[in-house]
């Protein structure tokens, strides 16, 4: 926003001089009446001249206005830190990972909500001046948690985060692959997360993935915090036996040898894993397992991400947002795992994994092919090849049921004539209509 105003000023000031100067009559040149009119070379000059200068016209307006807008940002930061400081009571639940972040902030909320009054960082808000706003203008002074999502896609990114609200409790979900391109390897992403334990004062608490090889040994050099390790395999907080229907997912909670049922509208094991953290922070704050159990019943899916709709008679798992390696293997795993009706999934793969795309996606293609799907639709044709790739070095891979298409609108046309009820339908991956390279 900050340089609309200057590019428009500076682009379009040179072409409007020449323009008036035309229309008006008030040329300072003279010309021949028997040459090409002059005020119209002069106008068409103006403006191509002008259309080459526009990038000059945003570096002079990004130069001039960036150190105003810093000088802003900070009054924001200090504002919020204000703010902070005048609240001492208050617990700040900050979460950080690859993959899962915005999941697990609202499964905190959702638990805690109905003993605590909740102020947390609306939808993907994980950046300094979006959690600057919501401190500045949303936390009010009766409310006793604030949970912060921080994300990062750049070293340094977690620190400035932390140094506008310090975390009380720190909530790691895994360490991935998501900005690899940015962090260079997987190590220097933990460090970046790491931070995010680091900044916890004496006896703040670290909630952290037990089953994650880079998140489980965070804050082990620290003897001043409490460690919290929940997961699938291992941890203190366990989760066991996990099985979907067509009301969403049922495992097993075990808690300090306590074991109870827990259903919730939310699939997948990455799922679980993530509220086995909320549970964590639930757990650590005082609320036991039963009022757990009853608030993860209550616990609403995410939209776009493993969103479970019934369709007339039959049902789509809708995964359209931001695909992932993980997140894809989770939710083929899913579908793998009813039994009302035919699998069927959609995908275009998976974009924006730098070097790692083609055999990420080949991987994809292996484990649709485990999953032994009724009907495999794959958008984009060459986006398809590491699939198609990974499909056909399955031995036991149905091939047959494979089509490609260029769009989402001939994928939704192929769909309707073998539709059938109880058949379940997997969008995997954002998917436009258009799809092709």
């Amino acid at each position: 926003k900050r340089l609309l105003i200057p590019v428009v000023v500076l682009g379009l000031l040179f072409p409007v001089f020449f323009t008036l100067e035309s229309y008006t009559g008030r040329l300072l040149y003279n010309y021949s009446p028997g040459l090409l009119s002059f005020d119209i070379i002069l106008l068409v000059f103006g403006w191509v001249f002008s259309a080459i200068l526009i990038p000059f016209y945003i570096f002079l307006a990004s130069w001039i206005t960036k150190p105003i807008e810093n000088s802003n940002q900070e009054g924001f930061k200090k504002q919020a830190r204000k703010k902070l400081e005048s609240m001492p009571h208050l617990k700040v639940i900050a979460i950080t990972g690859s993959y899962g972040k915005t999941s697990t902030k609202f499964m905190v909320q959702d638990l805690l909500k109905e003993r605590f009054s909740v102020c947390s960082t609306p939808g993907s808000f994980n950046t300094p001046m979006g959690i600057c706003k919501v401190i500045n203008n949303d936390l009010l002074s009766h409310h006793q948690i604030l949970i912060l999502e921080m994300g990062a896609r750049y070293a340094g990114n977690i620190q400035e985060l932390c140094d506008i609200a310090q975390p009380d409790i720190s909530i790691i979900t895994n360490v991935g692959v998501a900005h690899l391109e940015t962090f260079g390897s997987q190590e220097v992403i933990a460090k970046e997360k790491g931070t995010l334990v680091d900044n916890l004062p004496s006896n703040g608490v670290a909630i952290l993935n037990a089953d994650d090889k880079y998140v489980s040994i965070m804050g082990e050099n620290r003897s001043d915090i409490e460690r919290i390790l929940v997961g699938l395999e291992s941890g203190v907080i366990k989760g066991n036996d996990i099985k979907y229907n067509t009301e969403g997912t049922n495992f097993i909670l075990s808690v300090e040898g306590e074991e109870v049922s827990i259903q919730t509208r939310l699939l997948g094991r990455h799922n679980v894993q993530n509220m086995l953290l909320a549970i964590g922070a639930a757990y650590h704050l005082g609320i036991r397992s039963k009022t757990i159990a009853l608030g993860a019943k209550n616990i609403e899916p995410i939209e776009h991400r493993l969103e479970l709709k019934k369709a007339g008679d039959f049902y789509i798992i809708d995964d359209a947002f931001n695909s992932n390696p993980v997140g894809a293997k989770n939710a083929v795993e899913i579908l793998s795992q009813f039994s009302s009706g035919r699998r069927i999934i959609i995908t275009p793969g998976m974009v924006e994994l730098g070097e790692i795309e083609y055999q990420e996606n080949r991987k994809f293609g292996e484990a649709i092919a485990k999953a032994q799907l009724d009907k495999i639709i794959l958008v984009g044709e060459d986006r398809s090849e590491p699939i198609l790739e990974g499909l056909h070095s399955v031995e036991t891979s149905n091939i047959e049921s494979v089509s490609v298409v260029n769009s989402l609108f001939e994928a939704n046309d192929l769909l309707k004539p073998y539709i059938q009820p109880g058949d379940v339908v997997l969008y995997e991956n954002d998917l436009p209509d258009l799809y092709n390279e």
